[in-house]
């Protein structure tokens, strides 16, 4: 399994880089399209729609993102787009999480695929606007996400006492949440006193745009807020996995799972991490 990953992981990298790092935003723009497709394939098919129907879905959450970028380009969106964005996942995902696993299957089948067409463009927009701020902004909010994770997963795993969620994630403790809140603010101090001072950067990182026009007290509460809201996003696809008994997304990852099981974190920090920066 450990193998599996790694060889996944390193194509994942191979693939992803160059389209980061290239001149044009047109490479990163058609990767994370076909990756947002495949998350749209993936959400259909935990929503119990399978077949022609799930590849249909895929197709619109691609089809709207793609018209997104070919309408809009690089220009930025209104600062109230990420606010409401941010607002629904707040109020919503903290209802659903409340709800648990039970109430998912309740609701009706149309509301649940909208929802994840809304949810799923809203990230990858997100994601092409932050690409747009530079590479070091985008890279920035990806390792904020990352490390708050892997903070997690081993201070979980060497202090966890009290679990977080139970009935969602029985893995889970508040002991990882504080882990990866520690290592979301460490990662902030050596981003902003190291990488955005010292290395040939092209463009201010998140943390930096943050402590731009705000006192520092303000953004380490922010940052903490966000490491917060990438767990909720993971929590509400181990929701909507629990709820219909499936253990990944899917496998179009080889050891890794499905597209949405590497993503869910990052679908809500992405458009806060936009709104925060427009304060």
């Amino acid at each position: 399994m450990l193998k599996t990953r790694i060889i996944t992981a390193a194509i994942l990298l191979a693939l992803l880089l160059p389209a980061l790092f290239a001149s044009s935003p047109w490479p990163f723009a058609a990767l994370t399209l076909l990756m947002i497709g495949a998350a749209g394939w993936e959400w259909a098919r935990l929503c119990g729609v399978g077949g022609a129907g799930a590849w249909l879905l895929g197709a619109v959450v691609a089809a709207a993102c793609g018209a997104t970028f070919m309408l809009l380009g690089t220009a930025p969106a209104p600062a109230w787009c990420w606010w409401l964005a941010g607002a629904i996942w707040v109020l919503g995902g903290t209802y659903a999480l409340r709800c648990g696993p039970a109430a998912w299957p309740k609701l009706a089948l149309a509301p649940r695929l909208v929802l994840g067409v809304l949810v799923l463009w809203a990230a990858w927009a997100a994601m092409n606007q932050a690409r747009s701020h530079g590479l070091n902004y985008l890279l920035s909010i990806f390792c904020l996400v990352w490390v708050a994770d892997v903070a997690a997963y081993f201070g979980g795993r060497t202090l966890g006492r009290n679990k977080l969620a139970p009935a969602i994630s029985p893995g889970k403790s508040w002991e990882g949440v504080w882990s990866g809140m520690a290592g979301v603010l460490l990662l902030a101090y050596v981003w902003t006193h190291w990488i955005d001072k010292r290395l040939p950067v092209d463009s201010p990182s998140l943390f930096g745009r943050l402590l731009w026009n705000q006192h520092g007290a303000v953004v380490a509460l922010e940052l903490l807020f966000l490491a917060a809201m990438s767990v909720v996003g993971d929590l509400f696809e181990s929701l909507i996995k629990r709820a219909v008994g499936a253990k990944d997304s899917s496998g179009l990852l080889p050891g890794h799972g499905g597209v949405l099981d590497r993503v869910d974190a990052l679908l809500p920090v992405l458009p806060l991490a936009l709104a925060l920066s427009s304060l």
